[in-house]
């Protein structure tokens, strides 16, 4: 079985780029110990419970995290008082009781609303409130929003060392102080800023590992440390390297047969079916009263003259397990996470294998509206073939929505519905005035210098503009801009042999000239930097791109030479390329990632932001049909879910334009932003050697901690190669291998 502290670590350089990154091998070994990890522990696993799991060292054999040389001082302490700080799923924290301190692991996070019903019932309002909402179409102003949440912690996640007897358990859930009489922590959450809270799970916790735990995370007595993974421990490369490892163990937990899956939790199918197989409460007889309950609560009752009336009805998960009988032993603790897995996903199987994308033969539509609120809020409505269709299991906050007024949704002067599909158009860029703007490097008596991005239009067209000091010379000089001689120099990259020098002509553009006739390389794209240099007195420019240190990807784009961030984002894009750049022909995912780069606001880093709420209009030009903008609210999702896209809040002033941040006095609104991620790329995976041949079968393998056998020990050169790695930490100060591991230092496998 796979060990994080083996021979070879479970995560690797090439899991910091994201599950598609990672060959195959690779992720069968970390398959096969997640697939273990997920069988022996007792709640659903999270896929950030997952990412611990792996990366700070968890023991199958029964010690947890108890079992690795971490150490419980790098905890955060949590005092639970009247508000407490966000503690995501996966958050590794030591909570202060009276007496022993409380050591766990949250494992299952949810709403814990005041309005929850006892036996599920929520008002509509409810379902998709924004955090602090005070009531029907109420949200909050506050600047930290406060939310009820029920945390479920794993208190025997480290084993019996850090672990309090059953007998102090039970004292702490009498009391009813620290821990409630189920063992869960229901507590007021205090968050940072209404943006914070709409991070999802994956995105909280990575935030929560950089700042709140970032002790524990550039831990030297972890397997291998991310620092390690990435390269440094600049913030930028370690979030980026963070989002790809979380973004590996989601694929590999998604993509295991022996597992299923509910959002970001998993559950081996063998545990699944048993769960099914019981009798007892909360067994196979009850999620299949619940799924009867849900899928029958809007049927109403007729009226007279066969008239029927429209009900909606939301219920709570959570609360409706507690309505069975003798449930109450087997929601407590950690068990309360596993059924309400179970309980959801019998819903949601029921919604695949009954429905018609959630239209059930009695006419009632069942769909999620809120997958956070107490556990899970499902929504019936009827008569349900009144409603347009949509993914069932994408939460709608529709019940949220409802209770806005009607005139919040209005749109001044809307174009009547069309009934066809629009295509979609081609938007100008909405481009600032100076981007891709050249930069004058020198200008004295033996040369010009500059500076300018390639553009799509340029690559496409086979030109590029001259700086007007370059034209100034060259009609000094000659009189005219007429033949000029173009000499390419591409380090670290391939010309053609025919390409490398070039007969161009000087065209006259307005004020301007623009040299054409150029034959690009093919591995040039929107957005490379490229250097230009005139000699004064002659007419030979030699056109340089300048190699980085080491490649990077930034978004979907894999470089190794200096770009230009805000002209890839806007022109590197879905639909653009040397054979054309449109819109036609690409599918709501390609769509909305085009839109969004093309047309959102643009930062100095390359980051886009689009008004979600103008986004169908921004992609067709007009008003789309229903089934478009669905098709396009849908992509948007699986975008984010994906983190390919956030979501994230800004504002609008008084003549409509959004603004980000958001700025004081202005209505808020939702954004879209693409927020690529530039992430260093180890060269000797898949590189080249060094006479330039084919790809060798060559993996690095960064330096790592390993348990030794029993009885053995490290060498002084292992100490000090450990003594070295810590200070590339940032913790220079007393750290020695713990007893009975050695460091492994970073090499290379294969030939």
């Amino acid at each position: 079985m796979p060990d994080p502290y083996g021979e070879r670590p479970l995560l690797t350089t090439a899991m910091t780029a994201g599950h598609h990154a990672v060959p195959e091998d690779e992720r069968g070994r970390l398959r096969s110990y997640l697939e273990a990890v997920v069988a022996v522990r007792p709640a659903p696993v999270h896929t950030a419970v997952a990412f611990n799991a792996v990366y700070f060292g968890y023991d199958l054999a029964g010690d947890g995290y108890g079992g690795s040389p971490l150490s419980s001082d790098a905890f955060p302490v949590i005092k639970v008082g009247e508000s407490t700080p966000v503690l995501p799923v996966g958050a590794m924290v030591c909570i202060t009781t009276g007496s022993d301190p409380l050591f766990a692991e949250i494992v299952h996070r949810e709403g814990a609303h005041p309005e929850l019903g006892p036996l599920g019932e929520v008002p509509a309002w409810v379902s998709g409130a924004p955090a602090g909402a005070e009531g029907p179409g109420r949200p909050t102003d506050a600047t930290a929003p406060r939310r009820r949440e029920r945390l479920v912690p794993d208190v025997n996640a480290f084993g019996p060392r850090l672990s309090l007897s059953p007998a102090q358990l039970l004292r702490l859930r009498t009391r009813r102080r620290w821990i409630d009489e189920d063992g869960h922590l229901v507590v007021d959450v205090r968050h940072p800023s209404p943006e914070a809270v709409r991070r999802d799970d994956l995105t909280s916790y990575a935030e929560h590992l950089l700042t709140t735990a970032r002790d524990q995370l550039l831990n030297p007595y972890v397997p291998v440390s991310l620092a390690e993974l990435v390269g440094g421990t600049h913030d930028d490369d370690l979030r980026a390297g963070l989002v790809g490892l979380l973004d590996t163990v989601r694929g590999v937990l998604h993509s295991s047969p022996a597992l299923r899956t509910w959002g970001h939790y998993a559950m081996t199918r063998d545990r699944l079916a048993a769960g099914l197989h019981d009798n007892g409460p909360l067994g196979g007889d009850d999620l299949k009263s619940l799924v009867a309950a849900v899928e029958h609560a809007a049927i109403p009752a007729k009226r007279r003259f066969g008239l029927t009336s429209v009900v909606t009805e939301y219920t709570a998960v959570g609360p409706r397990l507690r309505a069975f009988p003798g449930a109450s032993d087997a929601l407590r603790g950690v068990d309360y996470a596993a059924a309400v897995f179970r309980a959801n996903l019998a819903l949601a199987d029921a919604v695949r294998g009954d429905s018609d994308r959630g239209l059930f033969e009695n006419g009632a539509r069942i769909t999620l509206d809120d997958a956070f609120e107490g556990g899970g809020i499902w929504r019936s409505h009827h008569p349900g073939a009144a409603e347009p269709a949509s993914d069932p299991l994408a939460p709608a906050g529709r019940g949220w929505m409802s209770s806005l007024a009607p005139a919040q949704f209005q749109r001044p002067e809307e174009e009547p519905e069309p009934e066809e599909g629009v295509e979609p158009i081609d938007q100008p860029l909405a481009d600032d005035p100076d981007l891709g703007r050249g930069e004058l490097l020198r200008d004295d008596a033996h040369v010009v210098v500059w500076r300018a991005p390639l553009r799509l239009a340029h690559l496409r067209g086979g030109w590029f503009p001259l700086h007007p000091e370059a034209v100034r010379e060259l009609r000094r000089s000659f009189g005219v801009v007429a033949g000029i001689r173009l000499e390419l120099d591409h380090p670290g990259g391939e010309v053609a042999a025919d390409s490398v020098v070039q007969e161009v002509i000087g065209v006259p553009e307005g004020d301007g000239v623009r040299l054409a006739g150029i034959t690009w390389p093919q591995d040039f794209y929107p957005g490379l930097m490229l250097d230009l240099r005139l000699p004064r007195g002659g007419a030979v420019i030699r056109l340089a791109t300048t190699e980085l240190d080491e490649p990077v990807r930034f978004g979907d784009r894999m470089t190794g030479h200096c770009f230009d961030p805000r002209v890839v984002t806007r022109e590197d894009t879905p639909g653009s390329g040397r054979g054309g750049d449109t819109a036609v022909g690409l599918g709501p995912r390609a769509l909305v990632l085009r839109t969004v780069r093309r047309c959102g606001l643009l930062t100095p880093d390359g980051h886009a932001l689009q008004d979600r709420a103008a986004l169908p209009r921004a992609a067709y030009g007009r008003r789309p049909a229903r089934v478009q903008v669905a098709a396009l609210m849908a992509a948007v999702a699986e975008l984010f879910a994906e983190r390919v896209l956030e979501p994230t809040v800004g504002s609008r002033d008084a003549w409509g334009q959004p603004h980000f941040p958001p700025r004081a006095g202005q209505p808020a609104i939702p954004l879209i932003a693409y927020r690529p991620a530039r992430q260093r790329v180890i060269r000797p995976w898949g590189g080249t050697d060094t006479s330039g041949g084919k790809l060798r079968a060559v993996q690095f393998v960064p330096g790592h901690l390993r348990r030794l056998r029993p009885g053995c020990s490290p060498s002084e050169v292992q100490r000090a190669a450990f003594r070295e790695y810590c200070r590339r930490l940032g913790k220079a100060d007393g750290w020695e291998l713990p007893p009975g591991y050695t460091f492994v230092t970073e090499h290379t496998r294969g030939h």
